[in-house]
């Protein structure tokens, strides 16, 4: 279960047979993005498990789950871009049934990011369902 934005993405790197191509068209995600207020830079939102300083702050309002972050790695901060497409604008319950690692890997980054970014990447993955989870009770 995807949002139309992820499916968006999806249909994006079909037509990006190139590993390179792909790599840059994640790190243009990261670009769109609004950089993080240096404020909510602090520990509390800061994920640990990642080579790269990253942070993810999350938004629950109505039971829609949101979130914004940012990272010192281009390639990480468009990471973080991705996720916020698969999983901004869901509920709380849709975030937990999410499998984000069989979303991820539709799009082929599985084989292609190194063992530190997956590790990363499944770092901030399992924040997000951690938060989630802490909200529904």
């Amino acid at each position: 279960m995807a949002t139309a934005a992820f499916e968006e993405i999806v249909d994006d790197f079909e037509f990006l047979e190139d590993w390179e191509d792909r790599y840059r068209h994640v790190i243009e995600q990261g670009k769109s993005m609004e950089p993080l207020e240096d404020a909510l830079k602090v520990p509390a939102t800061k994920v640990e498990g990642c080579a790269s300083q990253v942070w993810l702050h999350t938004q629950i309002d109505g039971g829609v789950f949101r979130f914004d972050g940012d990272s010192d790695a281009m390639i990480v901060k468009g990471l973080i871009a991705l996720l916020r497409k698969l999983y901004n604008g869901l509920s709380l319950a849709e975030v937990l049934a999410v499998d984000a690692r069989s979303e991820m890997q539709r799009l082929g980054l599985n084989d292609h990011l190194s063992a530190q970014r997956s590790n990363g990447l499944r770092a901030m993955i399992d924040r997000i369902r951690e938060t989630a989870a802490a909200a529904l009770g």
